[in-house]
């Protein structure tokens, strides 16, 4: 036999075997940790055939008892002078168990690998503000790693949903084409889809709702519309009533007709984007809720003003409608629910409607508003507001007085008065 393999022999016979592996192992952990081979190590329980063992390496029998220690130097000095392992303990650790791995670069090998899998959206999301809580919801609940295990995989997951935040909000477009263009596959935003999963929870906090809700089929449709994503143009839809028409567009004789019956109007999100001329009513009022529009129609019929129901969070219908409007010059007045999800209503669509603020008003929807409505209301019966307060940059006072009196007024309990300013 050569020196060589004499020497591999005689390691394997002093620490090769079973009854020594938990020593070789705990010696391996020790060095991927980066830690010295020094001190002793200690096993509970040991059986007779590991103390006989550990009695032929050191050549001393161990101390009495059912736990196990040895000296991890001693071992080295034993592995050296043998000449079973010339550069001792750690030497034969790799040859037993194969090469060694260093821990602390790994770990922060995969820690840089992560971080730069989510530079892309972090570059996204950087200067906006309102998507800063759901950045460290993801780091919170580990999404991303169940969604895509791997760096290499994240980061083309993140790619794609940073792609999507750049172009959000929109003006109005399809969700398929949409995930056509960011993601390179008009599927990728579907319900259940890693993108979509991870857009639809941005999509909810820059719409102010919480990320991890479960999201119903309508819900997600209204949550999409509330950055102009819609997911069809069929059933997108927005009500109105006594919208002035014309005899020379589709979309005109339908509200035409509508306006001379004295009926509301359900317009879909297909008729709108097939109408390519603005809309001029002059005076539009929004209200939040379809009872309004009803009574309205009750009420008035034919001699209606322009009225338009958002129905909660605008649909992409009611964006379009809208923007239509806007583009024929109308001047808008805005009324909704008295609650921090109502206000949240209010200013997207002031934000998007009026650039110096000037085409859009309250109607009725301020701090004397509420107080007026509240105070005529008796306390119990009125519910209580729910959620993170909104400032009501029109009126501040109504910020104010809705966090002080902690009471939610709803739509309909200003009807009458509604009522008495559309006559």
């Amino acid at each position: 036999m050569t020196d060589t393999a004499e020497d591999g022999t005689r390691l394997h016979r002093l620490l090769g075997g079973e009854p020594t592996a938990w020593l070789v192992q705990r010696a391996r952990d020790r060095l991927e940790a980066g830690r010295p081979l020094t001190g002793t190590v200690t096993l509970a329980g040991a059986t007779a055939e590991q103390r006989r063992a550990v009695e032929r390496l050191t050549g001393r029998a161990p101390r009495s008892g059912t736990s196990l220690s040895v000296s991890l130097p001693e071992v080295d000095r034993v592995l050296r002078e043998s000449g079973a392992a010339a550069g001792g303990l750690a030497e034969a650790v790799a040859l037993l168990t194969g090469p060694l791995r260093d821990r602390n670069r790994d770990r922060a090998d995969t820690a840089s690998a992560w971080a730069a899998a989510f530079a892309p959206l972090d570059d996204a999301v950087a200067d906006r503000a309102e998507l800063a809580a759901w950045r460290g919801w993801l780091d919170a609940t580990g999404v991303v790693r169940r969604l895509a295990p791997a760096p290499d995989a994240a980061l083309a997951l993140l790619d794609q949903v940073a792609a999507v935040l750049r172009r959000l909000p929109s003006r109005g477009i399809p969700i398929g084409r949409l995930a056509a263009e960011c993601c390179g596959d008009a599927h990728a935003l579907d319900d259940g889809r890693p993108a979509g999963t991870l857009a639809v929870s941005a999509v909810r906090a820059l719409a102010g709702l919480p990320s991890a809700a479960e999201v119903s089929a309508d819900s997600r449709r209204t949550v999409w519309a509330s950055v102009g994503v819609h997911l069809d143009d069929l059933s997108s839809l927005v009500l109105c009533l006594g919208l002035p028409g014309d005899g020379h567009t589709a979309l005109g004789k339908v509200l035409a007709l509508h306006q001379e019956t004295g009926q509301p109007t359900v317009l879909t999100l297909r008729q709108l984007r097939c109408h390519d001329e603005a809309l001029s009513a002059g005076l539009v009022r929004i209200c939040e809720n379809p009872v309004v529009v009803a009574a309205a129609a009750d009420e008035f019929g034919s001699r209606c003003p322009p009225l338009v129901c958002v129905g909660g969070q605008p649909s992409a219908a009611g964006w379009q409608l809208l923007d239509l409007l806007a583009a024929g010059d109308a001047e808008f007045r805005y009324h909704g629910d008295f609650d921090w999800g109502g206000i949240r209503i209010a200013s997207a669509v002031r934000q998007r409607l009026g650039q110096g603020q000037s085409r859009w008003q309250p109607w009725r929807y301020d701090k004397d508003a509420y107080e007026a409505t509240a105070l005529a209301v008796h306390p119990a019966r009125l519910p209580r507001l729910a959620g993170d307060p909104v400032p009501t940059p029109w009126d501040p006072g109504l910020a104010t007085a809705m966090g002080r009196r902690c009471v939610r007024v709803e739509e309909e309990l200003s009807l009458d008065i509604l009522l008495a300013d559309l006559a």
